[in-house]
């Protein structure tokens, strides 16, 4: 039997049958949804009086539109939403962790925490960063609004098999350099959009030495690159993650086999050095636009092609940047520590023990946006909650995905500046006009601190 790819043993024990066009159909053991995409998937059951065929493999979470300060319940737009998604899952059966559920929060933070994957499960959800599943050594991916009705009454889908690429990562890396700076290491080397068509498996010891978390936040952001998939083999850090959660032992798990197999063939792959990383910051309006925070902002005679001259314009002009401008110069208005790509307790913990006796910067916003009800609880019992607003940041105490894409009242202005720990820094993403810097959790600590954007390891008296 030949050697296989992590991926292709996920696929291939997951097919149902082939399909016309080269295509095969899937068993989707979870799926997750929200009360942005799911309305009109649950419209077009009713409309063909078709039921959900297994409601225990579905969870909703309520995330996207609701509010992260308390004193403030949802806009009426939200509520509806809201609502809607509590009538369908009351309808349908299925599990809701709706606002006020100790359980709620940010889809991605909260399924891990409550122990809902485990390594060899294929998950689906009407979100891209779904990759996230992926530190587990499972297969998981965002899907469309007609896929979710697909999934509700089937619990199957038609899927095209991708191409498997290998990022092989070696190497300790250096004092300050996270999960985060990893990624867009790799995002920054490879180029947005280049692993379309990929599933991307990260390997290497730069890999194997990350928490779970980091690894979450490391394949989480591999959409960025393209990717529909993103994978790390599972070892005994993924079995260490699946116990003693809530709802652990409802997925039956062996981490044996869910590796790629040795003598595997990768269509593509790609080697980085883990000395070769360094804390970043991106600098313009794509998640690939990013550079060491000690470096000069890119001039047009770095760019090789008419089309990166012009990409480096629009960047520049968006953002209110020049060409050769020092990033460690570069000003900021508002300080966000949130999303589901750093906002677990990792996150806040490595934040917190840089702002513990310093204080955010006159002028700045800062917030941060605990994850999950969980990850806030367990803050707050650590302390870390006073650290952060004695520092100066607001401490919010719900949870969702805030100022990451700006669909709540968590918006940055137009031409306001933010040091971001979400996953994009797309025009108008946080805000119509907002200028987004994408960094590490402590990066965006040191930035508060300093008022503009700053490097971590200025602060290197901080770590233990």
């Amino acid at each position: 039997m030949s050697a296989k790819t992590l991926y292709d043993k996920l696929v291939d024990t997951h097919k149902v049958c082939d399909l016309p066009g080269g295509d095969i159909l899937v068993y989707v053991d979870f799926h997750i949804m929200n009360e942005y995409t799911s309305p009109q998937a649950f419209s077009g059951l009713s409309t063909k009086g078709v039921p959900v065929w297994r409601p225990e493999a579905h969870l909703a979470v309520v995330d996207h539109v609701n509010g992260t300060r308390r004193r403030e319940g949802p806009d009426e737009a939200s509520k509806l939403l809201i609502s809607n998604l509590e009538k369908n899952c009351s309808e349908h059966e299925i599990a809701l962790y709706t606002l006020g559920d100790p359980r709620q929060g940010i889809e991605h933070v909260v399924v891990p925490e409550q122990g809902l994957v485990v390594p060899g499960m294929l998950i689906a959800c009407g979100d891209s960063h779904t990759t996230t599943y992926g530190a587990y050594g499972a297969l998981g991916f965002g899907i469309g609004t007609s896929e979710v009705e697909h999934l509700l009454a089937s619990q199957t889908l038609r899927y095209k098999r991708l191409q498997s690429m290998l990022v092989q990562i070696d190497g300790p890396t250096a004092p300050g350099v996270t999960a985060k700076d990893i990624i867009m290491h790799v995002i920054r080397t490879v180029g947005a959009g280049a692993a379309n068509g990929f599933a991307v498996e990260f390997a290497g010891s730069s890999i194997r030495s990350q928490d779970m978390a980091g690894r979450m936040t490391i394949c989480n952001m591999a959409v960025e690159l393209g990717a529909r998939a993103a994978l790390i083999a599972a070892d005994e850090v993924t079995a260490q993650a699946c116990l003693n959660k809530p709802h652990s032992g409802q997925f039956e798990f062996d981490v044996n086999g869910w590796q790629s197999d040795e003598g595997a063939v990768f269509a593509r792959e790609v080697i980085i050095d883990g000395a070769d990383i360094e804390p970043l910051v991106s600098w313009g309006t794509s998640p690939d636009q990013s550079l060491p925070v000690s470096a000069a902002i890119p001039t047009e005679r770095d760019m090789a092609t008419p089309a990166a001259k012009t990409a480096l314009k629009r960047a520049l002009n968006y953002m209110g940047l020049q060409e050769g401008q020092s990033l460690s110069e570069v000003k900021i208005d508002c300080a966000f520590i949130g999303s589901c790509t750093n906002s677990r307790i990792e996150d806040l913990r490595s934040a917190a023990k840089l702002l513990r006796g310093r204080n955010v910067a006159k002028n700045v916003l800062a917030i941060i946006v605990p994850g999950s009800s969980a990850t806030r609880v367990q803050a707050e019992a650590e302390g870390l909650d006073q650290i952060f607003i004695e520092a100066g940041f607001e401490w919010r105490p719900e949870s969702g995905c805030s100022m990451c894409l700006a669909m709540n009242d968590d918006v940055a202005l137009d031409g306001e500046r933010v040091a971001s720990s979400t996953n994009r820094n797309f025009e108008g993403r946080q805000g119509r006009g907002a200028r987004t810097h994408l960094m590490s959790p402590a990066m965006v600590a040191a930035s508060a601190i300093a008022g503009k954007l700053a490097d971590v390891r200025h602060y290197s008296e901080m770590e233990e």
